[in-house]
């Protein structure tokens, strides 16, 4: 993927955002200079994937701040709107982690608040990284077969991300060393995300890959086409059990009836020690018309309703490892 594409940067007294509903047919970046805004980037899903939450939220005070200064806002206002940027989106826990991190900076200025939002950044690019690593070493002395047929769901790559990726980055780091043969890529509904953002990160790449639809995912683990499942998670309970993006949990069942390693991988900022285990995590439920419309078109009959979680818990029962940036848990 060409390195100057990022998901986000602080630009010109702003944060600009890679608006990641235009792709893969337009790059489109959006200006945010005004805390409402970036709640609905947030909310639909302009700027996505936990790590990559956790930044904007971190530059997310920021903004508020330099709002409050134009508009005069009393402490009571400036609290109430950081607040409403840290509970955006309720699942992925590092939008309030990145929230929480810079708030002990507001007393000192903006300057302070920014330069800790860059440090959210540049650690989660290096934490990244190191993933890669680490997950690709895993794999590698776990699956002999070579070379490597990997399955991923959702899309954990730089869109996600500071930059390079978590699961999408231990892809990266086998294609790089050699030993990748090609992805599946479950199109990850109700958004695409999986079709519309994995694989365009995986073209810019190079990268063999197959779209296939979320449902096709179990059959092609049990018929034997892919070696191991890679996937990100949005927040890890101190047990293991870890919430990612709908569908998860299904990849994971196949897995392990198939005998294949089923791989979560994510830094350490979206591990929650305040949640002991999955049945503790809230699951956001998003709009009926992703699931009842279609491009904005009506699909299903008129009196018909949708149930639309956007994410379901994987009990770490069901999980081989956990790859971190200091090293892996194996399950």
């Amino acid at each position: 993927m060409a390195t100057d594409i990022r998901s986000l940067a602080w630009h010109e007294g702003g944060l600009r955002l890679l608006d990641q509903t235009a792709l893969p047919q337009r790059i489109v970046y959006l200006d945010i200079t005004e805390v409402d805004a970036l709640i609905d980037a947030i909310r639909r899903l302009a700027v996505r994937g936990a790590p990559a939450l956790g930044a904007a939220g971190a530059y997310g005070v920021a903004v508020a701040l330099l709002q409050g200064e134009r508009e005069g806002w009393d402490a009571a206002r400036l609290a109430g709107e950081v607040k409403r940027i840290r509970d955006a989106r309720p699942t992925a826990v590092n939008l309030a982690g990145g929230v929480d991190r810079v708030l002990p900076l507001v007393p000192a200025g903006v300057d302070a608040v920014l330069a800790e939002a860059a440090a959210v950044v540049r650690e989660d690019v290096e934490a990244n990284h190191a993933i890669g690593r680490n997950g690709a070493d895993w794999i590698m002395s776990r699956v002999e077969r070579r070379p490597l047929r990997v399955l991923t769901h959702c899309n954990t790559g730089s869109l996600a991300t500071a930059g390079w990726g978590t699961a999408l980055g231990i892809i990266r780091e086998l294609h790089a060393r050699g030993v990748l043969e090609l992805v599946y890529v479950d199109e990850t509904r109700p958004l695409l995300q999986g079709s519309r953002l994995t694989a365009w990160e995986l073209e810019q790449e190079g990268i063999v890959h197959l779209v296939q639809p979320d449902g096709a995912a179990a059959s092609t683990i049990l018929r034997g086409l892919a070696d191991v499942a890679v996937i990100g998670a949005d927040r890890i309970a101190v047990n293991g059990d870890t919430a990612n993006k709908i569908g998860s949990v299904g990849v994971a069942l196949a897995c392990a009836d198939a005998g294949i390693p089923f791989v979560v991988a994510a830094p350490l900022t979206t591990f929650d020690d305040a949640t002991a285990h999955g049945d503790d995590i809230t699951i956001e439920e998003r709009p009926e018309s992703e699931v009842l419309e279609w491009g904005g078109v009506r699909v299903a009959p008129a009196g018909s309703r949708a149930f639309n979680p956007a994410f379901d818990v994987t009990p770490v029962r069901l999980i081989s490892a956990i790859v971190n940036e200091t090293g892996v848990r194996e399950y």
